[in-house]
Formats: C-alpha cells, sequence, structure tokens
C-alpha cells in the first residue's frame, strides 16, 4: 500500500494551523482540529510548490513574535540608557 502522504496520484490540500505551519493532507481526509484548509485540493506538485513558496520560516509564529517582541523591548532598553547618559 502507498503511504497517502507520497501518492501523486491522488489530490492534496494545504493545511494551516494558528503557529502558521503547513501540511500537506489527503483530500479525502479530513481536516484535523487546529488546522484549517489553506489551499483546495489539487494535485500534489502544487501544494508542495505553495508550502516551499509561503512557508520560509520554520519557526511558529508564537516563537516569531517573542523574538521580535525580545528585540523591540531591547531597543527600547538600548534606548534608554542612551538617555539616561
Amino acid at each position: 500500500m502507498t503511504n497517502p502522504f507520497e501518492d501523486p496520484e491522488i489530490d492534496y490540500m494545504v493545511l494551516i494551523n494558528d503557529e502558521g505551519q503547513r501540511s500537506l493532507w489527503p483530500a479525502w481526509a479530513d481536516a484535523p482540529a487546529g488546522w484549517r484548509i489553506e489551499v483546495e485540493p489539487t494535485d500534489r506538485e502544487s501544494c508542495l510548490a505553495h508550502v516551499e513558496a509561503n512557508w520560509t520560516d520554520m519557526r511558529p509564529l508564537s516563537l516569531v513574535r517573542a523574538v521580535e517582541q525580545a528585540q523591540v523591548a531591547g531597543r527600547a532598553e538600548l534606548g534608554a540608557a542612551s538617555t539616561s547618559e
């Protein structure tokens, strides 16, 4: 039996979760809880191309936001330190 996640003969969807992570999913299977359809059923290669073009940062969105907040806080601390000198 062929792995349903690697069968080039069936249609797939691209799913996305709240963390911005994507998954190639067989079109015949319901999306699991916490995931929504980003690309409607189409051929596997089109789904793979979409994932490659749109999921360029593998970090979860919560991590991206935390890093950005830490960078902003660091700049604010630098600004406060330079004005108090």
